[in-house]
């Protein structure tokens, strides 16, 4: 089984990417997952059920202890066909 995590984190900035914003993307790209496409409105990546759980659980204490003041996050399994 593989899962895909689509996430975001607020309060948006266009102007500069705030620092919850910097430190999911540290915690994604260097979690144990597959496909990590960070962007400014959103970001998704895939992996292992085992690695997508301990990221979002990484993802939570660290962007909410940074500042966001809400992750929006969506964890879906896809199959070998739906990447």
């Amino acid at each position: 089984m593989k899962l895909r995590l689509e996430f975001t984190t607020e309060p948006f900035d266009l102007d500069e990417a705030p620092g919850h914003a910097l430190v999911a993307r540290e915690v994604v790209e260097t979690a144990d997952l597959d496909a990590v496409d960070v962007g400014p409105f959103g970001n998704t990546a895939e992996g292992s059920p085992e690695a997508v759980v301990a990221a979002v659980a990484e993802l939570l204490r660290r962007t909410l202890a940074a500042g966001a003041t809400r992750v929006s996050l969506q964890v879906n399994v896809i199959g070998e066909g739906d990447q």
